[in-house]
């Protein structure tokens, strides 16, 4: 009886198929109830590139076009680092769960206007440093963050930002924009926008009608000759803005009350002639940055109120140096209302 059953089994074992290795994939596949896929559907990696979890790493190829055969589950592409001139309407025509877009530094000029129309989950999308002359067209109203920074866009249309409701970071520094280059309305579809920055441009004043959801502003390495008493008008919520190196010789009084919960003031590195107006009755400013200007005098009431018992948060900060004001001839009290004598900054620490 034991031999029958023995020949029995050697015989089901001879007629079996030879024993092969399952991969990674197929394991997966298994996990998830199938244990076979097409291979039409097999995900193809394109060629250089290394594709891992979703995310398709395609930079410093030399790459002149957006590759074909992107896989469709692609949440990451990171196309920086090439030579790509172009964006093509059918790019990404197949990548409608990408996420996030990096296209830094190649030499594009020229996006098709449906180019990104597939992409409706795109959160970030990255353009520094390319050539692009304005703001793309039909961007993904999923958009929340946008970086378009070193390029050579001069005209920002009216229209540019409609429907991107959703952003709230934008970058578009080291552009050669000047004021009128900006359209009126061109920034009122960015609804939640807290963070802009538009350093290193040839803007000679303030934007007007940045959105009222602003918290931050960025506007160093400009030409900014004057903060007029409506420059801020609107910017409620500004916490922190950003001045340093323009060419600013005043702030006219009462432009400081148009941003009631203004924390933080850098306006080194500029032509003012004295401290900025306001800033005794300022509730909540705490940082101001006034280092290498050409002050030459400061009030003991310039930064603090004259009503001691006044409801006002301490200076953590409040920088004069290389003013030719002589620091030995402020009086002491003129820093009341700042937290300590480490918070104030005059001389040069040499």
């Amino acid at each position: 009886m034991r031999v029958i059953i023995s020949l029995a089994f050697l015989l089901t074992a001879c007629w079996a198929r030879p024993f092969q290795q399952s991969d990674f994939l197929e394991f997966m596949l298994e996990d998830e109830g199938s244990a076979f896929i097409p291979e039409d559907d097999m995900p193809i990696c394109p060629f250089g590139c290394q594709c891992h979890l979703r995310v398709v790493q395609c930079s410093d190829l030399g790459l002149s076009t957006v590759p074909e055969n992107i896989p469709k589950d692609t949440t990451l592409l990171d196309l920086q680092n090439n030579k790509i001139t172009e964006i093509k309407e059918n790019d990404f025509k197949n990548l409608k769960n990408l996420h996030a877009l990096i296209l830094v530094n190649n030499k594009i000029g020229t996006v098709h206007p449906k180019a990104f129309a597939p992409l409706m989950k795109l959160q970030r999308l990255y353009l520094s440093k390319n050539l692009l002359k304005e703001i793309p067209a039909n961007m993904p109203p999923s958009l929340q963050e946008l970086r378009i920074h070193e390029n050579e866009i001069t005209k920002v249309k009216k229209n540019a930002f409609d429907n991107l409701s959703q952003v709230y970071a934008l970058e578009m520094g080291s552009n050669p924009l000047k004021n009128s280059g900006i359209d009126s309305g061109a920034f009122q579809g960015l609804k939640k926008l807290s963070f802009i920055r538009l350093s290193d441009a040839a803007l000679t004043a303030i934007p007007k009608g940045l959105p009222s959801s602003l918290s931050e502003i960025h506007l160093d390495g400009n030409k900014i000759t004057r903060v007029k008493a409506d420059s801020l008008k609107g910017l409620h919520n500004l916490v922190r803005l950003g001045l340093s190196f323009n060419e600013i010789v005043t702030v006219d009084n009462g432009s400081l009350d148009n941003a009631p919960y203004l924390r933080e003031l850098h306006v080194d590195n500029n032509a003012l002639i004295k401290v900025p107006a306001g800033l005794a009755d300022h509730r909540y400013i705490q940082v101001v940055y006034l280092h290498n200007n050409l002050i030459t005098t400061v009030s003991v009431n310039d930064f603090c109120g004259q009503d001691y018992y006044a409801k006002k948060n301490l200076y953590s900060g409040i920088s004069l140096f290389n003013n030719p004001v002589p620091y030995w001839e402020i009086q002491p009290i003129t820093f009341r209302c700042a937290m300590n004598r480490a918070a104030i900054q005059l001389g040069n620490f040499k």
